[in-house]
């Protein structure tokens, strides 16, 4: 993408046509900038873990970036996607701050397919977001 930008942005203006959903990953760091969000046509940000992380122990003004980026997604009409939730403390934390979704081994560690259905089915409700 960084080598050839313009040709990059049309390749994600015709899938964004074919309406295959689009994501920023690891925001906040290396080439995820502001700038893309607002040239790319995504629909969501995926904060990356590296602020979600030590979110609970609020230092170093994670809390005040995680809270400013979901504030700014949702003004700009794009879902965040918090990377790296491994405690329930965490997971509270970015629920009460709105952040649409979660992901992280507090929900799960990666598991096959059929074993995701069967999980699924067992906990239909229990990860939803309170206000969902």
């Amino acid at each position: 993408m960084m080598s050839d930008p313009d040709r990059a942005l049309a390749v994600l203006h015709a899938l964004h046509k074919m309406a295959v959903g689009l994501s920023i990953d690891d925001f906040g760091t290396g080439y995820s900038s502001l700038a893309y969000i607002k040239r790319l046509p995504v629909q969501e940000i995926k904060l990356d873990r590296s602020f979600v992380m030590n979110l609970d122990q609020a230092t170093g003004g994670d809390q005040v970036i995680v809270e400013t980026s979901i504030r700014m997604a949702h003004a700009l009409a794009l879902k965040i996607v918090a990377e790296g939730v491994e405690t329930k403390n965490t997971f509270d934390i970015l629920t009460s701050m709105g952040c649409d979704v979660l992901q992280g081994y507090y929900m799960s560690r990666p598991i096959p397919f059929e074993a995701l259905q069967c999980m699924l089915r067992e906990t239909e409700g229990v990860f939803r977001h309170p206000q969902v």
